[in-house]
C-alpha cells in the first residue's frame, strides 16, 4: 500500500535524574558530595533512505519515542545517555510542523534532521559544589524530551512524469518501458497510486512516474489526481499523454489545454517545465490528421505512439532521455533543505486565571530540583530566577507580592527580590519575555 502523507508524533527521550549522594569522611559530618549526573535522552531523527519507498510504516505506528537516559548513582556514577531513534523515510520526504513551517526537504541519501530533541540529564549534587555552597544537598531532575507533532509528505523523485486523463494509457506505457507492474483496466481511475519505473534506453537510465489520471478541476480537489499532483512537482520533464479515442469526452486538443491549466493551477512553475506531448493509441484510430494539424498550428512537436503495440515508443523514450539530460545539465543542483531551529531559551508570562503562569525551557530548568524543601535549593532557585529576569518580568506584567506563580508543577507566592523604589529596567514581557541569561 502506497502512503504519501502521514502525521507523526515524535518524542525525544527523557533525561535521567541526577542524585544527591555523599561519601562519609572523618571530620565532615555531612560527607563529601558524590552525586553523579543523569544521562541525556536520545533524539528522534529522520533520515532519507533510498531503500524506503512509502510512509506506510508511520501510518501504522505514528507515535515514536527515543530512548531515555538512565538515572545517576552515588560515587560519581553518571547515568547513560538514551539511544537516538533514527527513522528511515523515502527520498523526497518533506517535513512540516503543525503550523505549516517546513523543517526539511530530504532528497539526498543520508540527509538527516532532528525533529524532537531529548531532554538533558539532571546534574547531581557534586556539580553544584562552590565556595559559597560546599555541601549542596539537592540535585536536578531530568528534563522531559520534546514532543513534536509533524506532518510527513512524500513527493516522488522522478526524472519524467506521465500526465494524462484517466484511461489515456499511462499505466500501459510505463509497463512497456520499465519493470513496473501497474494495474491496467478499461475503467476510469484504474491507477490509485503513483508507480515508478526505471527506463534503460541507449545506455541511459531515467526514472519515470505514472501519476493517477487528472480531470478538469483536479487542482481544486476534483477526482483522484489532485491528491497526487505533488508527485509531479519534482519531475524534470512532463510527458503529456493524449487519448484520441471516443472513450474520452474531450478531444485530444482539449485534453492538452485542460491538463496544462491544471498543472499551472497547482503550481505556476509547472507550466514552464520542459514537456513532451504524445498522442497515444494511434493504432485504434483511422485518421489523426486533425490533431496533427492542431499540433502544427500550435508549434507543438507531437510524438505518435501506441503503448499497446510498442509503435513509436522507443523513439519517444530517446526524446524523453534527451530532455532529462538537458534539464540536468542546465538546472542548478537541488541539495534539499534543512531548517536549523534556534533553541528557545526564553520564557513567556500569562495569566489565564487567578495565577501567573511562566512557560519556557529556561524557566522550567530554574525550578527543576529534586528537593524544594531544602533552604539551599530554594536559594538556588531564587538566584536562577533573578538571573533570568523573571522577577522583574512579573513586576512589569503587573504581579504584586503574594500572587500565585506557576512554573510547571511548582506553585509559589511571588515576593519581589528588589526594592520597591528601584527603577524598572526596560524588559519586554508582552506575554513573551526573553530570558536575560542562561540558568546557572
Amino acid at each position: 500500500m502506497f502512503v504519501d502523507q502521514v502525521r507523526l508524533y515524535a518524542r525525544g527521550g527523557d533525561g535521567g535524574a541526577g542524585v544527591a549522594s555523599f561519601k562519609r569522611q572523618r571530620g565532615k559530618p555531612r560527607g563529601k558530595p558524590m552525586g553523579g549526573n543523569g544521562g541525556s535522552g536520545g533524539d528522534v531523527i529522520l533520515e532519507a533512505d533510498a531503500d524506503a519507498s512509502t510512509l506506510l510504516v508511520f501510518q501504522r505506528a505514528p507515535h515514536r519515542k527515543a530512548g531515555s537516559g538512565s538515572h545517576a548513582e552515588g560515587e560519581l556514577r553518571h547515568g547513560g545517555a538514551g539511544d537516538d531513534l533514527v527513522l528511515a523515510v523515502p527520498l523526497g520526504t518533506v517535513v512540516y510542523l503543525d503550523d505549516g513551517t517546513m523543517l526539511a526537504d530530504l532528497v539526498e541519501p543520508g540527509q538527516r534532521i532532528v525533529v524532537a530533541k531529548g531532554g538533558k540529564g539532571g546534574r547531581g549534587n557534586a556539580s553544584f559544589v562552590s565556595p559559597a555552597n560546599k555541601v549542596p544537598g539537592y540535585a536536578e531532575q531530568g528534563e522531559y524530551g520534546e514532543e513534536v507533532p509533524i506532518l510527513l509528505e512524500l513527493k516522488l523523485i522522478a526524472d519524467a512524469a506521465l500526465v494524462g486523463f484517466p484511461n489515456a494509457g499511462k499505466s500501459t506505457l510505463i509497463a512497456r518501458v520499465s519493470a513496473a507492474k501497474p494495474k491496467i483496466a478499461d475503467y476510469p481511475f484504474t491507477t490509485l497510486e503513483p508507480n515508478l519505473g526505471v527506463v534503460d534506453v541507449g545506455n541511459r537510465e531515467f526514472v519515470i512516474a505514472d501519476v493517477p489520471g487528472l480531470i478538469e478541476g483536479a487542482a481544486e480537489g476534483k477526482g483522484l489526481g489532485h491528491e497526487f499532483l505533488r508527485h509531479v512537482e519534482r519531475a524534470h520533464v512532463l510527458v503529456i499523454l493524449l487519448d484520441p479515442t471516443p472513450l474520452q469526452e474531450r478531444s485530444a486538443a482539449e485534453q492538452h489545454d485542460v491538463l496544462i491549466d491544471e498543472l499551472a493551477s497547482h503550481s505556476p512553475e509547472l507550466a514552464d517545465r520542459p514537456r513532451i506531448v504524445v498522442l497515444n493509441k494511434v493504432d485504434t484510430i483511422d485518421d489523426d490528421s486533425e490533431i496533427v494539424a492542431w499540433a502544427e498550428r500550435r508549434q507543438i512537436e507531437l510524438h505518435r505512439i501506441s503503448a499497446f503495440t510498442g509503435d513509436g515508443v522507443e523513439e519517444l523514450m530517446h526524446a524523453v532521455a534527451d530532455q532529462v539530460d538537458s534539464y540536468v545539465r542546465e538546472a542548478p543542483e537541488r541539495p534539499g533543505y534543512l531548517l536549523h531551529r534556534p533553541a528557545a531559551e526564553g520564557f513567556t508570562i500569562s495569566r489565564p486565571g487567578d495565577e501567573w503562569v511562566i512557560e519556557g525551557k529556561s524557566a522550567t530548568r530554574a525550578v527543576n530540583l529534586d528537593d524544594m524543601t531544602s533552604e539551599d535549593a530554594l536559594d538556588m532557585v531564587a538566584r536562577r530566577m533573578a538571573s533570568l529576569g523573571i522577577d522583574r518580568a512579573l513586576a512589569k506584567a503587573g504581579a504584586v507580592a503574594g500572587d500565585d506563580v506557576r512554573i510547571g508543577d511548582i506553585v509559589f507566592s511571588y515576593e519581589p527580590e528588589f526594592p520597591d523604589d528601584e527603577p524598572e529596567t526596560d524588559h519586554d514581557v508582552s506575554q513573551s519575555a526573553a530570558g536575560d541569561g542562561a540558568p546557572s
